[in-house]
């Protein structure tokens, strides 16, 4: 890898980063790639300072072959209330939507300029005309509590722990091997193309406000490592292999090739997600048991406090791959407080917003969802709970899917096609799934509701199909 003076990095940090109270921005480097289709202003008093807008990819299935589509994407911190002002460039502005729909930002139009306020860290699509492809994601984030003074990082290059990536383009000649112990600060301003991986590693943190936007796809890899940090960058995928104790904090993510996950777990246990954003080519944060080489089952999942757009595939998958000599356990894992903006998906089998597609005899018990809001998305379904035999990925169908918790679960929308609930055989069922205050366009479905037929299953009122080898579905 190629890494440049330290000194002379810290010397960019104090001229690349306006401090305005607590305002930083953090300019492009030279040679980053940048798109021309939004200018973007931010203001904390009287002075607007500009925020570079940088160019990256989302995907669009056209005739069931990805399509690779320019985006915008642009970024700083702040404490306190700031004033931002988007200028969609070309194009006169008929209608705005400022999502997710549930921060309610409101905005005012002064000619084709969007004016609006933030008295906290947001991270927001904004759309012009409708358009979801050429949008704007612009994430905000408090203050950078890791980031050094020249001062410091004088010191700082003095340990062969800490590895510095300052404001500038970074090539990697292969991925960065991070070890045990060390210490990876990526500046706002840093652009990295190339792989992090945490190999083999205890006791270490990957933060920082830059971009790990690598051309060879998975930006970072934790590989069978225990007690790891990562906090506050830009990337595209974030997978977990056989760790421990993982904690991804305020970590935004966009892929636009084929199978470009988001955040994936195989065979981890105690790994946990806090203020994250996913917009992906593929599921957005998947669970799985034994898969590319790494073995095990994972328990004690946290992933809270998200907002998901899958471009294809599910926002939230949980089961299907393992071995199915194994018979290994997906077991407690908490799914809380997350926006769903969309999702879009013709396969069938591949549907669904919140996903447990059991095979390979895996058993998923003790999974709950909570305060999810869904917004309309272009096709799929909300729910997809089964235990099937997939074929193309499995050798075996799932063994058991029970104790499965939805809690205020809101959809509004127009598009989601007929969700399922299904198990297997009398010896492979899908048992206790319990809702409560899920609510479909403002209507609340329960067993008692107003106006259901009492022939009717309560599932027809949600359109909900519960078929054969399902045993207790309430809903409250």
């Amino acid at each position: 890898m190629k890494f440049k003076n330290a000194l002379g990095l810290a010397l960019m940090v104090t001229s690349a980063t306006c401090v305005n109270a607590e305002l930083t921005t953090y300019p492009a480097p030279e040679g980053a790639d940048l798109n021309n289709s939004f200018s973007v202003e931010v203001r904390q008093g009287d002075e607007w300072k500009k925020i570079d807008v940088y160019k990256v990819f989302v995907d669009e299935v056209v005739d069931a072959k990805h399509t690779v589509r320019p985006s915008s994407m642009a970024y700083f911190d702040f404490s306190g209330t700031v004033d931002i002002r988007v200028i969609p460039n070309n194009r006169h502005i008929e209608n705005v939507k400022i999502r997710p729909l549930s921060y309610d930002i409101a905005h005012k139009l002064n000619g084709d300029t969007i004016n609006f306020s933030l008295t906290q860290p947001r991270k927001l699509s904004i759309e012009v005309n409708g358009e979801i492809f050429d949008n704007l994601q612009l994430f905000t984030n408090a203050p950078d509590p890791d980031a050094p003074t020249a001062k410091e990082l004088k010191k700082l290059r003095k340990d062969k722990n800490y590895i510095y990536f300052g404001p500038g383009m970074h090539k990697l000649d292969e991925e960065l091997i991070v070890k045990s112990g060390q210490r990876v600060y990526v500046a706002g301003g840093a652009v990295i193309d190339g792989c992090i991986r945490i190999k083999d590693a205890t006791d270490v943190k990957l933060s920082g406000r830059g971009m790990i936007y690598p051309k060879r796809k998975i930006g970072i890899f934790t590989d069978r490592s225990k007690n790891v940090s990562i906090s506050g960058v830009f990337t595209t995928q974030c997978a977990t292999g056989e760790s421990d104790n993982v904690n991804i904090d305020n970590v935004k993510l966009m892929s636009y090739y084929g199978w470009g996950d988001g955040f994936n777990i195989f065979a981890s246990n105690n790994v946990s997600f806090n203020d994250v954003y996913a917009r992906t080519s593929d599921d957005c944060m998947t669970i799985y048991c034994t898969r590319k080489g790494y073995n095990g089952g994972c328990k004690h999942i946290r992933f809270e406090n998200a907002i998901l757009w899958a471009d294809v595939a599910h926002p939230v998958m949980i089961g299907l791959h393992s071995e199915t000599e194994r018979n290994e356990v997906i077991e407690d894992a908490v799914f809380r407080n997350i926006d769903i903006l969309d999702m879009k998906e013709k396969q069938i089998d591949y549907q669904g917003a919140l996903a447990i597609s059991c095979g390979d005899n895996t058993t998923v018990r003790d999974i709950h969802f909570e305060d999810i809001r869904v917004e309309d998305f272009r096709q799929g379904k909300l729910i997809d709970i089964r235990i099937f035999f997939n074929k193309k990925y499995c050798t075996a169908p799932g063994l058991a899917v029970e104790d499965i918790y939805f809690k205020n679960i809101f959809y509004n929308g127009n598009n989601s096609e007929l969700s399922m609930i299904i198990g297997y055989d009398e010896s492979r069922k899908v048992k206790g799934i319990h809702f409560d205050n899920l609510v479909i366009n403002g209507v609340k479905i329960s067993d008692d509701m107003p106006g259901k037929p009492q022939w009717y299953k309560t599932g027809d009122m949600a359109r909900i199909f519960i078929g054969e080898h399902v045993e207790d579905v309430t809903f409250e």
